[in-house]
């Protein structure tokens, strides 16, 4: 039986959830030898390494396969997972999600019901541990992973795109594209350089590609509320800054300039929404929102994180 799907799970430090992503997957109501699993450790320090072989031993009946990307970055890890996997459709998945037990049956259906799809998108629910804050807002939640883009299945519109943490591409597509562009490594050791997900969707639909999504291709995403400080917030929000410096840059100047208006913009945006949220009576949630696009801006701001040539 040829393998339909391989779901690529690129991994830093997340021994204690990474058991429970795989085990979502090896749950899954489809005949096992229709998929495989792809862990890709990027130089986790804890016992991610030992937990995944620990499971595979214990585990035959799966097509589960560990490997080691020693060169930081999350766009690497991916890459290299791709590179190994042997399935018409590549699936990214998050080490610290789990994934309904639908999720690849789902998956497979969608694309043979849908030909002219190039990539797909599901919906992503924080699990928040223990409970979800008091300052968390639709419009700050996008940053530990809540995605809900449409109640019904139909293609992204208005520049918008699947989260990497629940996306699948057609192979052939993934490669025409040559993955994710290592210059947007994602998680860099403690710096955050983002966007690889949007510039990767946006050169497949620069080929025609069309990008769906689909409410019924669900992943749960685990959020620790303890690690939710400013510190880390600041880390995911200038991550996103630094990412589009780094875009913008390759394009010229005056992309840079259009970008820095935009996120000026969206300031300015934030600080209407921040006094909406006062005057609603729920100020908890109303400076989260104007810090978010500061610290994006922040990062923004910082000179281009290009690649060493």
């Amino acid at each position: 039986m040829e393998i339909a799907i391989s779901v690529v799970i690129c991994s830093y430090n997340r021994e204690a959830y990474i058991i429970e992503a795989i085990d979502s997957l090896y749950k899954q109501n489809i005949d096992k030898q229709r998929f495989e699993v792809l862990v890709v450790d990027n130089n986790s320090k804890d016992n991610t390494a030992e937990k995944v072989k620990a499971y595979i031993a214990s585990h035959p009946d799966m097509q589960l396969y560990y490997y080691l990307e020693t060169r930081q970055g999350a766009s690497y890890a991916r890459n290299t997972g791709a590179e190994k996997s042997k399935g018409a459709l590549i699936c990214c998945m998050d080490d610290d999600a789990v994934a309904t037990p639908d999720y690849l049956g789902n998956i497979i259906t969608f694309f043979e019901q849908h030909p002219d799809a190039t990539g797909l998108g599901g919906r992503i629910i924080p699990r928040y541990i223990p409970a979800e804050p008091k300052w968390m807002s639709h419009y700050v939640s996008a940053l530990v992973g809540n995605f809900d883009y449409s109640p019904v299945t139909k293609p992204f519109e208005n520049g918008r795109y699947p989260l990497e943490s629940n996306m699948i591409v057609r192979r052939d597509d993934f490669f025409a594209v040559k993955g994710f562009n290592t210059s947007l490594p994602g998680v860099k050791g403690t710096l955050r350089i983002g966007g690889e997900g949007k510039e990767f969707f946006y050169k497949l639909i620069e080929r025609g590609g069309i990008i769906y999504y689909d409410p019924s291709v669900i992943v749960h995403h685990v959020v620790e509320v303890k690690k939710l400080t400013s510190e880390y917030m600041y880390r995911v929000a200038s991550g996103v800054g630094r990412g589009e410096k780094v875009r913008m840059t390759v394009k010229g100047k005056k992309a840079v300039f259009n970008k820095w208006v935009e996120y000026m913009f969206k300031l300015g945006a934030s600080v209407v929404i921040g006094g909406y949220y006062l005057l609603q009576g729920k100020p908890a949630k109303s400076w989260p929102v104007i810090q978010f696009r500061i610290d994006v801006l922040k990062g923004f701001m910082e000179p281009a994180h290009l690649p060493e040539s």
